[in-house]
């Protein structure tokens, strides 16, 4: 038999989860809603200090949402981070907006702050400011803000990965006007698949659970006055999420470990940068990613390479979206004024490594020796 394998970010059960899922089918509420949405929605809130929560089938309804509720439509610009998953920006189409692709700077890996400014020059009226928080480190959201202030532009957060990660001691996602979490099911902890929709406008979360339930009207006949969707989280993967929740700090301090033990086992080698993180946040390092120093010759694929050989999984980094054919026509306005990425950079020289909360002491040194040991074969 072959060795086990290690993954990149696998779900992670602990027995709670159980007892509500079997509560849901007890009581027969199977179905959409019913008692562990509404709970699972107040504990996400109490959890993060959002105000209100609204639970939906996937964090990319979530980001519709947010869109359809500040109005986005035909033509409308939405700026959104570049290095991230295409589900931060694929809502913007689905409404009619053009996406502008906003460069990453290298300090966090997030929303460049400088390239926002040179996207208002251009573009003085967006619709909406869309935000990531990549891997889990928080944005420079005093920043950020302050210039959606200025222009007097909604901020979304897209915190899909960042849930748990607070900002001067604040949660990602309550910053915005609207924020969104993932439940999907490598994230940090999971519902299998699944969304969260939030802010601390109470008519606002009113407003999306609506939309969520296919715009019924309340009336006694099925009538529709607006276009609905049917986005509703079930009452069975809430059951799930609510047991999950009771988990998240354990996650936290787990995902933390690994990223420590990658930062200190890699510390002699120059060649070797860890993810940055925000000084002024506090990260649930959801996934650790590196970074190889230019002019190496070890390259990500031979390092991905290396670690699928011992069964053990890693990812590229995300490739920024202004390189996806999908989003060829759309504009992207990089960190440096010469027209360099740091995307780019990051993406061609990165990669994801293994950030799994079930990670053993023994897969830890089985991968660490197996990174370590592309470099070594450069030396020789």
């Amino acid at each position: 038999m072959g060795r086990k394998r290690i993954y990149l970010s696998s779900p992670t059960m602990h027995g709670e989860e159980q007892k509500y899922v079997q509560e849901a089918f007890d009581t027969n509420w199977v179905a959409p809603l019913g008692p562990n949405v509404n709970a699972f929605e107040k504990e996400t809130a109490a959890y993060t200090g959002c105000g209100y929560a609204a639970a939906l089938s996937s964090g990319t309804a979530a980001i519709h949402m947010a869109l359809k509720l500040l109005g986005v439509g035909q033509g409308d610009k939405v700026f959104v981070s570049d290095l991230t998953f295409s589900a931060s920006c694929n809502p913007i189409v689905y409404e009619n907006g053009d996406p502008v692709f906003i460069d990453a700077e290298p300090d966090t890996w997030n929303m460049s702050p400088e390239a926002l400014r040179r996207a208002f020059e251009k573009y003085p009226h967006p619709k909406a400011v869309i935000c990531v928080h990549l891997y889990g480190t928080p944005a420079r959201l005093d920043e950020i803000m302050a210039i959606c202030a200025e222009h007097d532009v909604p901020l979304v957060e897209d915190a899909a990965e960042s849930l748990g990660s607070t900002w001067k001691g604040r949660h990602t996602g309550t910053f915005g006007k609207y924020g969104i979490y993932s439940f999907n099911g490598n994230k940090i902890i999971t519902t299998s698949g699944g969304g969260m929709f939030v802010s601390a406008e109470e008519e606002a979360v009113k407003r999306v659970t609506f939309f969520a339930t296919q715009s019924r009207d309340p009336a006694r006949h099925y009538q529709h006055s607006e276009l609905g969707y049917n986005y509703r989280m079930s009452n069975v993967i809430a059951g799930i999420g609510r047991g999950q929740l009771l988990h998240l700090e354990e996650h936290i301090a787990k995902k933390k470990e690994i990223y420590r033990q990658y930062q200190e086992a890699f510390a002699d080698l120059p060649e070797i940068m860890m993810n940055p993180m925000n000084p002024d946040g506090d990260a649930n390092c959801w996934l650790s990613g590196m970074v190889i120093a230019g002019g190496c010759s070890v390259t990500p694929d031979r390092i991905m390479d290396a670690l699928e050989a011992e069964n053990i999984e890693s990812r590229p980094i995300w490739k920024p979206m202004h390189l996806q054919p999908v989003f060829a026509a759309c504009d992207f306005v990089p960190h440096y004024e010469d027209g360099r990425s740091v995307g780019e950079e990051v993406f061609a020289r990165g990669l994801c490594l293994p950030s799994d909360v079930k990670n053993t002491p023994e897969d830890m040194e089985l991968i660490i020796r197996t990174i370590r040991g592309c470099f070594a074969a450069q030396e020789r």
